[in-house]
């Protein structure tokens, strides 16, 4: 038995310059179908979590129109976050002098049909290092099984999460963040079965996110994973528009032994 404890993550996900909470599936071109606008800058959210000392949470620019939010969190909280979305070979050396810890990747490792592009992992670790990398398989249930999906969650990629994946890719990254898109942003509880697989791999640290609904989710994360897995919680926080999560019992989660 582990005596390792899932932590709390914290998350700010930008969407057009905002924070905001989306069901995830639903973003595209034309929107998203939005759980909460927060009317606070991207700065209150990273100062609060440099107040509690939350590190590895993570900034999502979902989009364009998000870089000067994500470069205000950052500033605020200088190397407890990291940042994603659109990070590519060109620009993570500048999101790291930016005040990122790490930066994520997801869709740039893929064509544009799906297919997994190894060289560009390697590539990247060569501009940053792999310790300043969290590679995302963020993705849908397909079949019986999951598979990575990139372009906002819309397009399957030829490559399974397993821990033979897990495996692969552990030597580009330091760390590997996993959103359940088919329940991202719905609160109805997390992919159990998901959380199992990642926490039966005990490779490099796991975050997990997607449908936490209540503090009996972090409960199931933990037991299911034997604490090897931390969750992010979203839309279920009351930072957030929600009920159901205070925020302070997050922080009190982590305090505990």
């Amino acid at each position: 038995m582990s005596t390792r404890k899932s932590q709390f993550r914290p998350c700010i996900d930008l969407h057009e310059g905002r924070v905001k909470q989306i069901v995830g599936g639903s973003l595209s071109d034309q929107g998203a179908d939005e759980n909460f606008v927060s009317d606070l800058p991207s700065s209150h959210f990273a100062s609060m979590f440099a107040k509690d000392n939350l590190t590895d949470g993570h900034v999502i620019m979902l989009g364009p129109g998000n870089q000067e939010a994500a470069r205000e969190a950052l500033a605020t909280w200088p190397g407890g976050l990291q940042v994603g979305g659109g990070i590519n070979h060109t620009n993570a050396a500048e999101w790291i002098e930016a005040g990122a810890s790490h930066v994520i990747v997801t869709s740039w490792l893929f064509d544009a049909k799906g297919k997994f592009l190894e060289d560009r992992a390697i590539a990247l670790a060569q501009e940053v290092t792999p310790q300043q990398i969290v590679i995302d398989l963020s993705c849908r249930r397909d079949g019986g099984g999951w598979t990575v999906a990139m372009d906002r969650w819309q397009t399957l990629t030829d490559l399974a999460v397993t821990a033979e994946t897990l495996d692969r890719l552990a030597e580009h990254c330091d760390q590997f963040l996993v959103h359940a898109a088919d329940v991202e942003g719905k609160c109805g509880g997390i992919d159990g079965e998901l959380v199992e697989l990642l926490g039966r791999w005990r490779g490099k640290q796991i975050t997990y996110a997607g449908g936490v609904g209540n503090m009996a989710d972090l409960e199931r994360v933990q037991a299911l994973s034997d604490g090897h897995v931390d969750v992010t919680v979203g839309s279920a926080l009351d930072i957030f528009g929600g009920t159901a999560i205070a925020y302070k019992d997050l922080v009190n989660w982590n305090k505990r032994i």
